[in-house]
C-alpha cells in the first residue's frame, strides 16, 4: 500500500502567515502540521508516500520534510500547478500511485488515535473505497454521507444546503485502484473542481464495495486561525508530558504539564500547563497560561500569554494579556504606552505591532 498526502493547497483562509509559509507547515505544540500526518502514515506501516505539493509552496515543504528519512520512509514530491480538487490530485499521482492501493490523507487534517486500525480493516475487508466518517454540528461545510432506511450508504453530497445526516467526510480515504475508473468518468463539478465525493459516488453507482467507519476521536481541520488555535489546545491537553531541559531558576514556578526545551531560559516565570517553550527560549518576568505554545528562540519579556501559538524568533515585551492569538515568524509585539489590556491578535512573519 502506498500514501498520498495532499499538501497542495494555498491556505487563502490564513494569510498573511500564508504569505511566506505552506499552512501544512503551521506548528502545532511545536511541531509542523505535516509532521503529524506523516507519523500517522508511517505508524500504519506505510512507508512509500507521495505528496501533492504546489509550485508556490513546494520548495519550503521539502526544505522542511525532506526526502522522508528521518521517519524512515520514501516520500515522492508530486507538483499540482492546478489545484482543481481532491479527485484531480488523485489524477495528477496516477503515475505514482500506479496500481497499488493508496491512503490519501489531506495535509491540515489531524485526528485522534491515528489511521492504524483504518489500513488495517481496509486490508482485512478489501474494499474498493473505505472513507471515515464524523458527527459535526453543521455538515453545510463538509461533504456529507446520505444513507437509506437500511443504513446503507448510498451517496455523499458535497456541501449540501439541506444535510440528509450529520456525518462528515474526515479527510483521510482508503482506495483500491478502481478509483481511477471512477475519476476518469467525472466532469467538474459547480465549483470548477473534480470532487472525490462524485468518484466515490460513480463507486456506489457501480455497485463496487463502498464502506465507511465513524471516527469516535476528535478530528481536527486546521484551516483557520481559530482552527490552529484549537488544534494546538486539543494536541498539548491529549500529549503533552512534562519534561524540563532548559533552565529554570529558583523565582520561577511550573504547574502541570510544562516542555522546557534545551537551550530554554525561565527566569521569574509562573508556567501553567500544558505549555510548550522551544529551544533557546527566553521567558523573563511573565506568565505563560494553559494551551501556549511558544517557537524556538523567542522571547517573552515582562508579559502575560495564554491560549495562543507564538511561532520562532518572536519577542512579546511588555503586554499585559495577549490571549487567543496566533503570530507568526520573526514578529514583535511590545507596549509603548499604557492602556492595553486583553489582547488578540493574528499577524504574519516579521510583523511589528506597537501598543
Amino acid at each position: 500500500m502506498k500514501a498520498l498526502i495532499l499538501a497542495g493547497g494555498k491556505g487563502t483562509r490564513l494569510k498573511p502567515l500564508t504569505n511566506t509559509v505552506a499552512k501544512q507547515l503551521l506548528p502545532v505544540a511545536n511541531k509542523p502540521i505535516l509532521f503529524y500526518v506523516v507519523d500517522e502514515i508511517t505508524q500504519a506501516g506505510i512507508s512509500d508516500i507521495g505528496m501533492i505539493v504546489h509550485p508556490d509552496t513546494g520548495e519550503r515543504i521539502k526544505e522542511c520534510v525532506g526526502d522522508g528519512s528521518k521517519w524512515n520512509a520514501r516520500i515522492t514530491y508530486i507538483p499540482q500547478p492546478d489545484p482543481l480538487g481532491l479527485a484531480h490530485a488523485v489524477s495528477t499521482a496516477r503515475d505514482f500511485l500506479g496500481s497499488s492501493p493508496f491512503l490519501m490523507f489531506l495535509g491540515d487534517n489531524l485526528i485522534k488515535g491515528g489511521v492504524k486500525p483504518f489500513v488495517q480493516e481496509f486490508n482485512r475487508s478489501k474494499p474498493d473505497a473505505l472513507i471515515l466518517l464524523k458527527e459535526v454540528s453543521d455538515p453545510r461545510a463538509f461533504g456529507v454521507a446520505e444513507f437509506n432506511s437500511r443504513g446503507a450508504l448510498v451517496r455523499l453530497v458535497e456541501k449540501p444546503q439541506d444535510p440528509k445526516s450529520n456525518l462528515a467526510m474526515v479527510g483521510v480515504y482508503l482506495f483500491s485502484p478502481e478509483i481511477h475508473k471512477a475519476i476518469s468518468e467525472l466532469k467538474p463539478s459547480r465549483r470548477g473542481e473534480y470532487e472525490i465525493t462524485e468518484a466515490v459516488n460513480v463507486l456506489i453507482k457501480n455497485k463496487k464495495k463502498v464502506l465507511h467507519q465513524i471516527l469516535k476521536d476528535w478530528w481536527l481541520d486546521t484551516g483557520k486561525k481559530d482552527d490552529i488555535l484549537e488544534a494546538n489546545r486539543v494536541v498539548l491537553d491529549d500529549f503533552l508530558v512534562k519534561d524540563i531541559r532548559g533552565v529554570v531558576d529558583q523565582k520561577s514556578r511550573l504547574m502541570g504539564r510544562v516542555e522546557i526545551r534545551e537551550g530554554a531560559k525561565v527566569e521569574n516565570s509562573v508556567i501553567r500547563g500544558p505549555v510548550s517553550v522551544g529551544e533557546n527560549c527566553q521567558v523573563r518576568n511573565s506568565f505563560i497560561g494553559p494551551f501556549t505554545s511558544i517557537g524556538a528562540c523567542s522571547s517573552i519579556l515582562d508579559s502575560s500569554v495564554e491560549h495562543s501559538v507564538i511561532m520562532d524568533n518572536c519577542t512579546i515585551c511588555g503586554i499585559d494579556c495577549l490571549e487567543d492569538s496566533l503570530i507568526g515568524k520573526g514578529a514583535e509585539v511590545k507596549r509603548v504606552q499604557e492602556g492595553f489590556k486583553a489582547i488578540r491578535l493574528f499577524i504574519g512573519d516579521d510583523a511589528r505591532v506597537e501598543l
